[in-house]
């Protein structure tokens, strides 16, 4: 099985979604990472009752607990 930040680099310049530890999940395009899966997303969406744009975040690696690729139809 590859090591986590072997699959990240994989999902550069994509759209993402990420879920939170406090279960807030959010959703934009992967622009960077490191070492300590701390991750930086362009174009962030809040996703929850009512959707909130963020711009440019910066998500630290320890509040994550899902990544997965948005499907764009």
């Amino acid at each position: 099985m590859p090591l986590p930040l072997q699959q990240i680099v994989t999902l550069v310049d994509k759209r993402i979604s990420v879920l939170l530890k406090d279960q807030r999940i959010l959703e934009g395009r992967l622009v960077g990472y490191d070492d300590f899966m701390n991750l930086v997303l362009a174009d962030t969406i809040e996703k929850g009752e009512q959707e909130r744009k963020l711009g440019k975040v910066v998500v630290r690696g320890n509040n994550i607990v899902r990544i997965a690729l948005v499907d764009i139809i």
